[in-house]
């Protein structure tokens, strides 16, 4: 039987329609007034409040929010979304192509991903809705969420614990106010993205069980302004604005139907998130990859030190030679991995191929950094200047190399899965043991 690698021809047009639409209406969006300034040299400087604690200056949310506004009017905002909550049920395939077609495009209003600001819109928490929700979860928060009226953090990580978030400090005991059954959380938080907008945040807390237990942990829907839910610190970052606070939770009592999904069981939704993040941000940093890449060939081609272009030396050639193949391996792996994740049911996506998504993951992250460093190398001192965007793609990807799952996570997912731990070789490789 042929395999065919020619992506579906109505996705190839769907990437025509998506680069008319920025021309259209994103590119005069972005050139508007001095609106270029959160792009140019100054985009860390004007992106910032630094007198508001390193947050996001409004204008620039505002301006983020208009983009995504005019892209929601033209059908693109929601295209991953299922059809039956108003997208187009783009799959996991179509949303890889078009994150990595989008980012190869270099730094724009039609996709930063310093704050997962994108004309086509990546929401994990709409699918861990669908897909985890009871029917009576679903009846009360559907239509909030789906139309922006909720807006949630997520807390998982904690200061004494990242990756091991089965061994979570943060506890929910029953709890009965006023004659009402509920909730009392308290605990802490790192890295609640978004709280200076969240109305909700999904908290993470231990309801049953020992640490290092998987179940037992329970997703609670807490209100942002909850008595006890308190920001302690904006966490600076190595590319700024923040929106990273340290929360603390102190005898926050929420109402007994306030969790998500099933209690004691709420990594499955943590997980949920991951892996569609997990794959799409893959292909985000593949498309930075390729552009830091193309820009450096162009420049090399151009430069002409000693008489000669740049792109003549070997020691030019052979680094960008090095990347180019590995960003046209990573493609294949990472499309592959996609349409694997589309014929697989959701739930059962963290046994069966969570390896592959964290290969491509972990290596991606890698291949970016490595991509703008080069960059900035070929570039020569303006290469190091923010008048070039290769120090800000490095500075922002970088923490996908500890976010999501730091890569040393991710690969030993990967070593699980390959040596029978975990996954489809369990059984065979455990026999092979004996």
């Amino acid at each position: 039987m042929a395999v065919d690698f020619t992506l579906p021809a109505e996705l190839t047009a769907y990437l025509a329609e998506l680069d008319a639409f920025i021309e259209a209406e994103i590119k005069p969006l972005e050139r508007e007034g001095d609106n270029i300034r959160f792009f140019d040299h100054r985009r860390e400087y004007a992106r910032t409040d630094w007198d508001a604690g390193g947050l996001p200056r409004k204008e620039w949310e505002q301006l983020l929010a208009e983009a995504r506004r005019r892209a929601d009017a033209a059908g693109h905002l929601r295209f991953a979304w299922p059809k039956e909550m108003g997208g187009k049920g783009g799959s996991n395939l179509a949303m890889a192509v078009i994150r990595e077609h989008l980012a190869a495009k270099g730094l724009g209003l039609h996709n930063d991903l310093q704050n997962e600001h994108s004309i086509v819109g990546n929401n994990p928490f709409i699918l861990m809705v669908k897909e985890f929700a009871t029917n009576a979860q679903y009846e009360r928060y559907a239509d909030d969420l789906l139309n922006g009226r909720i807006r949630t953090g997520f807390g998982l990580t904690e200061p004494n614990h990242g990756s091991d978030a089965t061994f979570m400090e943060t506890r929910a005991v029953p709890h009965t106010r006023d004659g009402r059954p509920g909730w009392l959380i308290n605990g802490e938080k790192m890295w609640t993205t978004g709280m200076h907008v969240a109305t909700h945040v999904m908290v993470f807390a231990r309801t049953s069980g020992e640490d290092g237990d998987a179940a037992g942990i329970t997703c609670f829907l807490v209100p942002a302004d909850a008595p006890g839910v308190k920001i302690e610190e904006w966490l600076w970052t190595f590319n700024m604005p923040t929106d990273h606070p340290r929360v603390s939770f102190t005898d926050v009592w929420i109402p007994e139907d306030s969790y998500w999904g099933e209690i004691g069981r709420g990594l499955g939704l943590g997980q949920s998130f991951v892996h569609q993040n997990r794959i799409r941000q893959a292909a985000s940093s593949l498309g930075a990859a390729v552009y830091c890449i193309e820009e450096s060939v162009k420049y090399a081609r151009a430069r002409k030190p000693f008489g000669k272009p740049l792109a003549e030396n070997q020691a030019i050639q052979w680094p960008l030679v090095e990347l180019a193949t590995q960003a046209e391996m990573l493609r294949l792996l990472i499309r592959k991995t996609a349409w694997e994740m589309d014929r697989t049911p959701h739930k059962q996506i963290e046994r069966e191929i969570s390896d592959k998504v964290s290969m491509c993951n972990y290596w991606a992250n890698r291949l970016v950094c490595e991509a703008a460093d080069r960059a900035m190398q070929v570039h020569g001192g303006i290469g190091y200047s923010r008048h070039k965007p290769f120090e800000h793609i490095y500075r922002h990807h970088r923490r996908y190399r500890i976010t999501e799952g730091s890569e040393e996570i991710q690969m030993r997912k990967v070593a699980a899965f390959l040596f029978g731990f975990m996954g489809p070789r369990r059984g065979a490789l455990a026999e092979a043991a004996e």
